[in-house]
């Protein structure tokens, strides 16, 4: 097991990792900028480095002061969180190069994977359903051609990176033809990569995504599924497990496809399927995420399964202690973003508590909310045995959690709890929508 490990990242995904390793009984080293000098991950870590001025490209994206930072300090893996270099294949490399561990798939995986055009094909080889699309486009032509075969509405789609950038929905040739070069832009600057490729639009639908977890041996388990259908502008607000769409004999079959997919590929670490369920039933592959995810807590709280733990046994060599017949999916798990709408300082923060509630957040009375990051300021996320009883218990820790000070979307996640259409889980991608 690993003496010290670098976290290469800030907020509440930090401030979890960090937690998970002091449990472990390993040290911690945190990274910041100047502008997290003051931030909770720099104070419970064991040692702390700043990497650089607020801006992430110089600091939380900075390769090589990442690098220094923990060849100085001892550390023997980075674990890279989510987001930043989390899925980053060159970063990977360069950690294997200089001697440490990187927490998460192989370079050569990470890069093999990334391209989502690969990846459709490696899934639909493994007996996956993939939705029709294309590889990478080379132009505007070539997009026109593939849409009049695949036929209208479809989507463009960034090859790189995530978090619903690069993406346009097309309805006619006229409209494809104007989108094109916005997704390539919007690619190139969120990524570094111009590339898209064209899928057909599936409408309307649920967003279902798979958790898996495998090792090294070869053992692969499938922790469940994720409906992540409550979205504004691709960005996910709301996350529960189980899904209130899928049938316990849906959920079966998809975990035995999904776990034998994983070994076909060879697949080492955490990782996340995701997929279209349409008005049919029938699921549609989507795009792997071979990082950590945002919303793991649902899974954790539904499973019982420390996600964070395992990536880090995993790649220290440890054979997964569970199979998938260990894997039981009873009660409801839900999770509710907690977003700051605008910057400001934490006046006052109270945080909800009782059986199976948490808040994971780097929050401390007197934190600056700055500009420079993402918004996310804390998950709050409740277990109980029905569906029914944790929408009680959700709601009831929204009306508690208090964050004076930061503008942010509390209210509006009480609504959407309240709206007929979550409440009795008929809700699809459109529910924000309409």
């Amino acid at each position: 097991m690993f003496s010290k490990i670098l976290i290469a990242n800030r907020g509440e995904i930090a401030v979890r990792i960090i937690r998970a390793c002091k449990e472990m009984g390993i040290a911690t080293v945190a990274v910041c900028s100047t502008a997290d000098e003051g931030a909770l991950h720099t104070a419970l870590a064991d040692e702390c480095c700043c990497i650089g001025p607020a801006s992430a490209a110089e600091s939380y994206l900075n390769e090589e002061r990442i690098l220094s930072a923990a060849l100085a300090t001892g550390a023997k893996a980075i674990h890279p969180g989510y987001g930043f270099l989390s899925e980053n294949a060159h970063f990977a490399a360069l950690c294997r190069k200089n001697g440490i561990v990187f927490i998460g798939p192989a370079a050569e995986t990470m890069e093999r994977l990334s391209d989502k055009a690969i990846i459709k094909r490696l899934m639909d080889d493994a007996g996956l359903p993939v939705i029709p699309g294309t590889e990478v486009l080379g132009s505007v032509w070539e997009a026109l051609d593939a849409a009049d075969q695949i036929g209208y509405p479809v989507m463009l789609k960034a090859r790189s990176g995530g978090g619903g950038r690069g993406i346009r929905l097309a309805t006619s040739p006229e409209e494809l033809e104007a989108l094109f070069p916005q997704a390539e832009a919007e690619s190139a600057a969120a990524f570094g990569d111009r590339a898209v490729y064209l899928e057909k639009y599936v409408h309307p639908a649920r967003h279902v995504e798979l958790q898996i977890l495998s090792d090294e041996q070869g053992s692969a388990v499938c922790l469940g599924e994720r409906d992540c259908s409550v979205q504004r502008r691709h960005q996910k607000l709301i996350e529960e497990s189980p899904s209130p769409a899928v049938s316990r004999e849906q959920r079966a079959a998809l975990i035995e496809r999904a776990a034998a997919a994983i070994q076909k590929i060879g697949y080492v670490g955490a990782g996340t399927l995701e997929f279209l369920l349409d008005r049919d039933g029938h699921f549609w592959f989507m795009e792997m995420n071979v990082r950590l995810q945002v919303e793991h807590a649902v899974t954790e709280l539904l499973t019982r399964i420390d996600l964070v733990k395992w990536q880090i046994r995993v790649a220290a060599g440890i054979p997964l202690s569970f199979t998938q017949r260990d894997i039981s999916f009873c009660g409801c798990a839900i999770e509710c973003r907690i977003n700051a709408l605008a910057p400001g300082r934490v006046e006052q923060l109270h945080v909800p508590g009782g059986p199976f509630v948490r808040f994971d957040t780097s929050l401390i009375p007197g934190a600056e909310v700055t500009p420079y990051y993402d918004a996310l300021l804390g998950k709050l996320i409740v277990y109980a045995a029905t569906r029914e009883e944790a929408l009680r218990k959700l709601k009831a820790a929204l009306c508690e959690l208090v964050i004076d000070g930061v503008p942010n979307n509390l209210e509006e996640q009480l609504r959407l709890l309240c709206d007929r259409r979550f409440a009795d889980g008929t809700y699809d991608l459109t529910f924000l929508e309409t």
